[in-house]
């Protein structure tokens, strides 16, 4: 401990509140902090039994089962794709063209590309 003894010895020591069950480790100045990775990792896998992703041959996006681990594990609310139109479809839409514009995909030139796939899915 920093300071003299004297110093040291004018304040008691006391139990700290220790909170539990926070995913986040104790930094040394005492805080917790979220270094960026997620809390909950989800099976990124598109092949075997219990898989959480379609492939992009099938059309991209999630499987029913992956859209329930997903909400089961974030309490969550994702849905099934909405191609035969409504909010959500535009919506996911305008959002897939802008990642498409960003990236500079062409689905004409590319169609295997999981943007293209989901896109398709959604009948966009």
């Amino acid at each position: 401990m920093p300071g003299s003894k004297k110093q040291n010895s004018m304040f008691k020591k006391t139990e700290s509140f220790v909170q539990e069950g926070n995913p986040f480790p104790v930094t040394s100045c005492g805080r917790r902090r979220n270094d960026g990775s997620p809390l909950y990792k989800l099976r990124k896998t598109t092949k075997g039994k219990g898989r959480h992703f379609l492939t992009a041959k099938e059309g991209a996006g999630m499987t029913a089962a992956g859209r329930a681990a997903y909400n089961k594990q974030t309490g969550g609310n994702l849905k099934a794709p909405q191609p035969k139109g409504g909010p959500r479809k535009r919506s996911y839409c305008a959002r897939s063209l802008g990642q498409m514009k960003k990236h500079k995909i062409n689905c004409k030139k590319t169609p295997k590309k999981r943007i293209c796939a989901a896109r398709r899915r959604w009948k966009c």
